[in-house]
């Protein structure tokens, strides 16, 4: 038996917390996991839902807590925002009336509700009721950076369970303890995964993920001297690199179903087809923020050494490139790209295609950082 709230790095007094509430059979039904991004809250809230959806009280080791490990039980639902600006009325509705369905396999379901700080006053109204009494057989955790960013009406009906900022230094070490990478490894791979010590320990670890770096990188090097054609190589070259582990990703969600499909009724099926392709849409997200957060990390050192602090650099393996490019440029232009990435993240979140995104945020950083493509054929 291996213990799943192990996995909550970095969150000592959580990690006991967690412990001592399944240890007494008193899990709640409504909770509230607060914290900034990287404090591990989402693995907090998959090790609880091991604990709920097994057996044995999440023994870490059976079939449904292996699912509830690799994010495949379909009576775990992992739910973000359907809208820019977050929960649609419409979608609490649709979970709401989801919760109301039995569970597939286990005895219990659990939702987890990711950035429940962007559900405004109608999403909420849809959904208070349930938040306060949920059926037996549902458990639900909400997301959320800090308790003061949620409406005091959902804040009131959950048990709130705070997380604690993890110094980077500290999250490196994590990382490096748990992948068995050099600390300066550990520190590329936080950069490259917005701060997730979970996602940055399965980067660290992946050679493929590191070479997708190099690239991206050799891709933020050459964009002084590129043209629009060679943009749009860069773009679909790198589209196809980030979307590799997808094929990964969708081949497991298939042989888990029909793994499954004959001992299931239709409407089983369909559940876990709809829940299925919402898991896909996530990890077609979560590649694209990848690359934006590597480009954001290559910018972020060109910044320091336009100001003057080439010694904060955190992708020492790049600074010659990196001090190379940021002499073609000036502070306030790398500001402004820093902005265009932004842009492209919101461009994700609104479902414009990967294509799209990752061609225009190219042309946009080249023109922000280095002027006109005239301007720089003149210069060469």
């Amino acid at each position: 038996m291996s213990d799943p709230f192990e996995r909550i790095l970095g969150q000592p007094k959580v990690r006991e917390f967690l412990r001592a509430t399944v240890a007494s059979g008193l899990i709640g039904q409504s909770y509230l996991f607060t914290g900034p991004a990287g404090s591990n809250k989402t693995t907090a809230a998959y090790a609880l839902a091991q604990a709920v959806v097994c057996e044995d009280s999440g023994c870490g080791t059976c079939d449904a807590c292996k699912r509830v490990m690799r994010r495949r039980h379909p009576d775990v639902i992992h739910l973000e925002p359907a809208g820019v600006d977050g929960y649609l009325a419409e979608q609490v509705r649709d979970i709401v009336a989801d919760v109301n369905m039995a569970p597939v396999q286990a005895k219990s379901k659990v939702y987890i509700i990711d950035r429940a700080d962007q559900m405004g006053a109608s999403a909420a109204n849809a959904f208070l009721k349930t938040l306060e009494e949920p059926p037996a057989h549902v458990v639900l955790i909400l997301l959320a950076r800090t308790r003061a960013g949620v409406l005091s009406t959902i804040v009131s009906r959950c048990q709130v369970v705070p997380f604690r900022q993890i110094p980077e230094r500290i999250a490196a070490g994590i990382v490096a303890q748990n992948s068995g990478v050099a600390a300066d490894r550990a520190r590329w791979a936080l950069a490259a995964c917005n701060g997730s010590i979970d996602a940055a320990i399965e980067f660290a670890r992946s050679t493929d993920r590191f070479l997708f770096r190099q690239r991206v990188f050799k891709v933020m090097e050459d964009l002084a001297a590129a043209d629009d054609l060679d943009i749009l190589g860069y773009a679909a070259e790198l589209i196809e690199m980030a979307k590799a582990p997808l094929d990964l990703v969708r081949r497991g969600l298939d042989e888990d179903l029909e793994a499954s499909r004959e001992f299931m009724a239709r409407s089983a099926i369909r559940q876990i087809e709809a829940r299925n392709k919402r898991a896909l849409s996530k990890k077609t997200k979560d590649v694209l923020y990848e690359t934006t957060a590597l480009m954001r990390s290559w910018l972020r050192d060109m910044l320091v050494v336009c100001g003057g602090a080439a010694n904060l650099e955190v992708n020492g393996d790049a600074a010659a490139a990196i001090r190379a490019a940021a002499a073609k440029t000036d502070e306030g232009r790398v500001v402004r790209a820093l902005a265009a990435v932004d842009e492209a993240d919101t461009a994700i979140r609104y479902n414009v295609s990967p294509e799209t995104c990752i061609d225009v945020l190219l042309l946009q950083m080249r023109e922000e950082l280095y002027g006109s493509h005239s301007a720089r054929g003149v210069a060469r």
